[in-house]
């Protein structure tokens, strides 16, 4: 058999990987790729992906990042089914019709922008919310330990992976030649003593390993001090009279947030005159999805059920389901605290809020999930000193917090805790959804401390598997597109600035106020290079 890997692949978001047998050719996860526009240029290389060729799809869980491009391939020929978990099954519906409507959306902006600069606007969404719907109808729900088999020869498995509501390690199981050769993948490990959901199930026996690293180089703080933290930030803000700006994940991390100032209010040290305000349409369906799925949840979490009270509500708890509750929300005074979407600041409400909040002195901006490389939340996490949101330069003035105790990965200690429980240490491992760096670091642990052979595949790489062999490439990774030439770049910057400079005479003969405007523009270029200069 054979692994390709079009996702994920010394990168944090895109989950795809795709397995060929003799009988059947398919993949786990089918996610969006995410960051910057380089990096999503990759969603719409569909091609590669040869949708018409799958025979089915095995989803981890819920997050764009593995499941957003499931419409993509139903728009471009995959006609197969989908298989999950049933919470995933249910909370993939919303997330991906959400996605669609995002698509439309900004399709809608850039065929405006176009015809405003009297260009072609043949403008196309990434999909629509047509190829979301038709993606409802391919999906099959499971349960965890529900055996099945989609294809002659392939036994597949789900087991709690203790990330999200319903994400899943997925055990699949190939016959070939008379060999029967086990597969796991991990999807996204779940750190131990997380709100809600079960620790990571413990697997011991598997043929090829491919593990998330996301935190591959660090480690988390505990649960009880990342609680102390969210009060500290808290408190800083409601003392000055600022609101309290919670980015946050649709699905688990608001549940997760909500819990924690449940447990907050609990303890008496949540204001009662703190409004809490959840702006996400999305989270609050989500929410109301997880309501539905007490039997996924852990043992403290259904004791609380049981018992007649609500881990995801506060007496407080308000819910901005338009755009014009959402507006009022910077309209009032005082501190509040808002958890809006999207988690890494690239998307929907949470942008109008850092606009309104970030420059406050006072005010707080809590991280509380993983921020990838070319999002504004990773630049905000950073450090820059000023962030462009809606071609308007806000300088970071709110205090920025960091409470990576509330991720839903484990931690490096935690990776290494789960892959101690593997028997087999010829067992190859291939470290995937992970930054570079880290997996690197991770990498050099695992070989060190437990022995076990580590590959760290690249993107576009295929590898042929076979049991009781060395790993072997049969198709190098494709050209880096990521890659940056600087100097065509800064040339063609240089050109433009010598092309204004032999035009300062004619520029001066305009009208004063096109003269103002072209001046505005230029400023507006140095803005653009200073803040440049800053980041680095």
């Amino acid at each position: 058999m054979k692994i390709k890997f079009l996702g994920a692949a010394r990168a944090v978001t895109g989950s795809c990987f795709v397995i060929e047998t003799d009988n059947a050719r398919f993949a786990v996860d089918c996610g969006m790729h995410q960051g910057n526009a380089q990096i999503e240029k990759r969603n719409w290389d569909t091609d590669i992906y040869e949708p018409e060729r799958m025979d089915f799809f095995l989803i981890t869980h819920a997050h764009i990042d593995h499941s957003g491009l499931l419409p993509r391939v139903v728009k471009k020929g995959f006609r197969g089914p989908v298989y999950l978990t049933e919470p995933t099954g249910d909370l993939v519906k919303i997330l991906l019709l959400d996605s669609a409507h995002i698509q439309e959306t900004e399709a809608g902006w850039k065929r405006k922008r176009l015809q405003r600069r009297g260009n072609a606007s043949d403008v196309s969404p990434l999909y629509t919310k047509k190829d979301a719907e038709a993606v409802a109808q391919l999906i099959k729900q499971k349960t965890y330990n529900q055996s099945f088999s989609p294809a002659d020869g392939i036994t597949v498995n789900f087991q709690d992976a203790g990330h999200i509501l319903g994400a899943a390690i997925v055990e699949i199981f190939i016959e070939e030649n008379g060999t029967t050769s086990k597969l796991v993948f991990t999807g996204d490990i779940g750190r131990r003593h997380q709100l809600m959901v079960e620790d990571p199930k413990t697997i011991d026996q598997a043929d090829f390993l491919f593990i998330e690293s996301t935190y591959g180089d660090r480690n988390h703080k505990g649960e009880e001090e990342s609680l102390e933290e969210l009060f500290d930030a808290i408190d800083y803000s409601y003392s000055r009279g600022e609101k309290i700006i919670i980015p946050a994940f649709a699905v688990e991390r608001t549940q997760e947030m909500l819990y924690s100032l449940y447990l907050l209010n609990e303890q008496g040290r949540l204001p009662k005159d703190l409004p809490v305000y959840l702006d996400s349409p999305l989270a609050i369906k989500a929410t109301e999805i997880f309501r539905l799925y007490h039997s996924y949840m852990d043992k403290d979490t259904r004791r609380i059920i049981k018992s007649g009270d609500d881990p995801l509500n506060l007496p407080q708890l308000q819910f901005s389901l338009s755009t014009e509750q959402s507006m009022q929300i910077n309209e009032m005074k005082g501190s509040a605290i808002v958890i809006s979407a999207s988690g890494m600041c690239n998307a929907g409400r949470i942008k109008h809020h850092l606009r309104h909040n970030l420059w406050r002195p006072g005010a707080s901006i809590v991280f509380v999930g993983y921020q990838a490389q070319g999002t504004p939340g990773r630049r905000i996490v950073e450090g820059v000193k000023k962030i462009r949101i809606f071609n308007d330069d806000i300088a970071v003035k709110a205090k920025i917090w960091t409470i990576g105790g509330f991720s839903a990965h484990a931690g490096q200690t935690q990776l290494l805790d789960w892959l101690r429980n593997f028997t087999n240490k010829k067992m190859p491992v291939f470290l995937v959804h992970g930054e570079y760096s880290a997996q690197e670091t991770l990498a050099a642990l695992v070989r060190e401390k437990l022995g076990f052979d580590v590959t760290i595949p690249d993107y576009q790489e295929e590898i042929l598997l076979k049991p009781k062999a060395e790993v072997k490439e049969i198709k190098k990774p494709a050209v880096e597109y990521l890659s940056v030439d600087w100097n065509n770049v800064i040339g063609a910057l240089e050109s433009k600035i010598s092309d204004i400079k032999k035009l300062k005479n004619e520029i001066e003969s305009l009208p004063l106020g096109r003269q103002m405007e072209i001046r505005d523009a230029l400023e507006e270029m140095n803005m653009n290079m200073d803040e440049i200069k800053t980041d680095i």
